[in-house]
């Protein structure tokens, strides 16, 4: 019976990375943990009918009620406005036996001008768990997952992602799973130019994406928003006592020294998913020493080291390193 059902499971999944792969918008049905089964959709604003849409918003707007008593959120995909819904990747993980929704985080896809070209950074928005489905490992799916789709579709070409959190627990994540991210306690973290002109960018033109107001300020030189809970966004905020701890005390005390809980303050996390994001992403779900766990990571470095560099070489429609694409993006050759 174990054998049957490991390969039904191995069947659903490459299923599920087949379709993934050859969706232009994912909406995928996967059974991510024994009992639980998680839904992608992208962009439901535009390719959901008026009822699948009611119904989606319904389930986060249940779980929602169950995350925040002391209100409702009335900015972003809450709303169930199609223009909100059209530039948001919903995870949503549902008891799979009941359909009953549990889990699910609103990623959005921002364009950012940057270095007069624009930037795609995917913000991971939005999570919020049932409480009483807390501890079951929700946070490698609801954050990992389509982040590490979205990679592959693109051609594992590394993605900026941002974040914006009081929550030591999330910050804590974001460093650990992600590369090059700022802000971050560990000692290996820098501001770059980039990090800086992205975070300008967003501050300026995609505010609305995490319902901070016009009037938050933004300390540059710590990434740091101050009075972020002005924008329809003032359910979620928590004291410092009340917001989940990482088990890394770190970032715990990082938190605690850099943001002002009273007045409201969020970190603004920039990062990058790339190879090493993945292969960390990868060999934290998989069992450290198991044949597929060395499997992963031999594939992962075959890729950095050797097929990846000549394939995005021999793609002369995207920039790659210095170089820049033959032809203006959209434009036909003669």
């Amino acid at each position: 019976m174990n054998i049957v059902a490991a390969v039904r499971r191995l069947r659903d999944n490459l299923g599920f990375w087949l379709t993934a792969l050859g969706q232009e918008a994912m909406d995928l049905s996967l059974r991510t943990h024994a009992d639980l089964r998680t839904r992608i959709v992208e962009s439901p604003g535009t390719t959901l009918d008026d009822a699948a849409l009611a119904a989606l918003v319904a389930d986060l707007r249940i779980i929602a009620g169950k995350t925040l008593p002391a209100g409702d959120l009335t900015y972003g995909i809450f709303s169930g406005q199609r223009e909100a819904l059209a530039r948001a990747i919903i995870t949503l993980v549902s008891d799979a036996s009941t359909g009953r929704p549990i889990a699910f985080n609103a990623l959005a896809v921002m364009q950012v001008a940057r270095a007069g070209e624009t930037q795609e950074v995917v913000h991971l928005g939005l999570v919020m768990v049932d409480p009483d489905a807390r501890g079951q490992g929700l946070s490698g799916v609801l954050y990992g997952l389509t982040t590490l789709l979205l990679f592959i579709r693109d051609g594992l070409r590394p993605k900026w992602i941002s974040n914006v959190t009081q929550v030591p627990a999330v910050a804590g994540m974001v460093c650990e799973t992600f590369s090059d991210v700022y802000p971050s306690p560990q000692p290996e973290a820098r501001q770059s130019f980039a990090h800086l002109e992205l975070a300008r960018g967003i501050m300026r033109a995609h505010r609305a994406v995490f319902g901070v107001g016009d009037e938050a300020g933004f300390d540059e030189a710590r990434f740091v928003i101050t009075d972020a809970y002005t924008g329809g966004s003032d359910a979620l905020k928590k004291t410092f006592e009340a917001a989940p701890k990482h088990r890394d005390d770190i970032y715990n005390g990082f938190c605690a020294r850099e943001l002002d809980y009273a007045r409201g303050d969020d970190l603004l996390q920039l990062g990058r998913i790339d190879l090493a994001a993945a292969r960390r992403y990868l060999l934290r779900e998989i069992p450290s020493g198991s044949l597929p766990a060395l499997l992963a990571t031999s594939a992962m470095l075959a890729l950095q080291r050797m097929i990846l560099p000549l394939l995005h070489w021999l793609d002369d429609t995207r920039p790659f390193g210095t170089l820049r694409p033959r032809l203006p993006s959209g434009e036909a050759a003669p």
